[in-house]
C-alpha cells in the first residue's frame, strides 16, 4: 500500500546536502514528526564534525533513541549518494526495539560477545504476532564482523541478523557507530526490533567464478593480510592473474576483479582494500592461510540489481520500503561501467534506503561486495491499526 507518490507509509525519512552537519540535521528533523518515532537511524557522511552533530542530537531528539554509523555514501529518495545526512524515523505504532551496545570489541572473546548478548536479548519480551529480526551495525576497521556474525547468529538462533559495516568515505581511517546519541570506535551496536510487518531477507551480487584459481601461502589473519598467493607475493599475483600492473592496482580495479570463496554450497567475496607494504594484500573480511578463493567475474548488473530487489509478499505487493546495506566497493563498480544512473533509478522506485558500507553480515557470515537488506511490507490485512 502507497501513497500517491510512491511513498512509503510506515518510515519517515529526510535526507540533506548542507555543509555543516548541524544545519544538516535540523533540515532533516524538521521533515519527520519525532513524535511519532520509535527509534531513529542516522546514516552519516564522514566529512561532518561528529562531535557538533552528537552534542545537537540530545535536544534535538528529545528522547527519542538515535542509531546508525559513520558511512561511504548512502542511498537516499533519489538513489545513490555521497555527502547527505540520511534520518529514518520508525514509528510507534509497528516497531518495539532494544539495543546492546558492544564496546572494545576487538579486544572481547567469543565467549563474552556470547554472554553479553544472550544477558540483554532474554530482556526483550515478545509481543504476540509480531515478528522479530536485528540490525547490526559495526565498526568497519575492527576486523571483528567476522566472528561477531558467527557468534551472534549462533546466540540468537533463529532471529534473522541483518548487519552493516561502518565506513569512511574511502579513506578506511577510522569509523564510528552511534548509540543513544553517541558515536564510538572500536563498537558495535545490535538493534534488535520486533514490528507487525511481513519482511523478508535480501542477500545478492552480481559475480561468477571462474577456472582461475588463488591459494593464500602466507597470511597474518588477525590483520587481514595476505603476503603470497600460490607462492608468489600477493600482489604481484593477483595483478598478474587480472592482467593489470601492480602500480595501477586501486579499490576501483579490486572492485570490477573481486576474489570468491565457497562456504557452505555459496560463493562470497572477499575482497581486497588496499595494496599495503608493496606486495601485500589487505582483505575486508576473513583470510587464512591455505585458503582457496577463485576470482570472480561480474554479470548483468543491471538486471541481478533488478531482479533481486523485485519482491513481493503473498497478496502480490511490493515492499513498502527496502532498509539497504551495500558494499561500496559495487557504487564503484557502478560507477567504473557508468551505471551510477540506471542504478540509482533502480534503488528509487524500489524505495531503497541505507548506506554504502566496507562489508555486510547475513545469516552468520560476514562478506564484501554483496547487497543485504530487508524488505518491509505492510501489516497483514486487519493488522496495519
Amino acid at each position: 500500500m502507497k501513497d500517491s507518490v510512491g511513498q512509503p507509509l510506515f518510515v519517515q525519512y529526510a535526507s540533506s546536502d548542507a555543509p555543516a552537519a548541524v544545519e544538516a540535521l535540523r533540515d532533516c528533523l524538521s521533515q519527520i514528526d519525532l513524535d511519532d518515532c520509535r527509534f531513529v537511524l542516522f546514516f552519516v557522511p564522514n566529512r561532518f564534525d561528529r562531535s557538533s552533530l552528537a552534542c545537537e542530537l540530545g535536544p534535538a531528539l528529545n528522547g527519542v533513541p538515535a542509531f546508525g554509523c559513520t558511512t561511504a555514501g548512502q542511498i537516499t529518495g533519489a538513489g545513490y549518494d555521497t555527502d547527505s545526512l540520511l534520518v529514518m524515523g520508525f514509528p510507534k505504532a509497528h516497531f518495539r526495539c532494544a539495543s546492546i551496545l558492544l564496546d572494545r570489541i576487538s579486544g572481547r572473546s567469543v565467549g563474552d560477545f556470547a554472554e553479553t548478548t544472550k544477558k540483554h536479548a532474554e530482556r526483550f519480551r515478545h509481543t504476540h504476532g509480531w515478528n522479530r529480526l536485528a540490525l547490526l551495525f559495526t565498526d568497519g576497521m575492527s576486523n571483528q564482523e567476522d566472528i561477531l556474525a558467527s557468534t551472534l547468529d549462533t546466540v540468537l538462533e533463529g532471529l534473522p541478523i541483518f548487519g552493516g559495516s561502518a565506513a569512511d568515505g574511502l579513506n578506511f581511517g577510522t569509523t564510528y557507530v552511534l548509540h543513544d546519541g553517541k558515536f564510538h570506535e572500536d563498537t558495535a551496536v545490535l538493534l534488535m526490533l520486533e514490528t507487525d510487518l511481513e519482511f523478508q531477507s535480501l542477500n545478492f551480487d552480481h559475480f561468477l567464478p571462474t577456472d582461475l584459481r588463488l591459494v593464500i601461502t602466507r597470511a597474518d589473519p588477525e590483520k587481514r593480510l595476505v603476503y603470497e598467493i600460490n607462492g608468489a607475493p600477493a600482489a604481484q599475483e593477483y595483478a598478474r592473474l587480472i592482467g593489470c600492473p601492480v602500480d595501477r592496482l586501486c579499490p576501483q580495479v579490486f572492485a570490477e576483479n573481486p576474489m570468491l570463496i565457497l562456504y557452505k554450497h555459496n560463493h562470497y567475496v572477499r575482497a581486497v582494500r588496499d595494496v599495503v607494504d608493496e606486495n601485500a594484500l589487505s582483505f575486508m573480511a576473513a583470510i587464512d592461510d591455505g585458503l582457496i578463493m577463485t576470482l570472480g567475474q561480474g554479470q548483468e548488473r543491471i538486471e541481478t540489481l533488478r531482479r533481486g530487489l523485485d519482491r513481493t509478499n503473498s497478496a502480490g505487493q511490493a515492499p513498502d520500503f527496502i532498509l539497504g546495506f551495500d558494499c561500496i566497493l559495487r557504487k564503484l563498480e557502478f560507477g567504473e561501467k557508468q551505471l551510477l544512473r540506471p542504478v540509482s533509478a533502480i534503488l528509487r522506485d524500489h524505495r531503497v534506503l541505507g548506506f554504502s558500507t566496507y562489508g555486510e553480515q547475513h545469516a552468520g557470515v560476514h562478506m564484501n561486495q554483496t547487497f543485504v537488506g530487508i524488505a518491509f511490507f505492510e501489516p497483514r490485512a486487519g493488522e496495519m491499526f
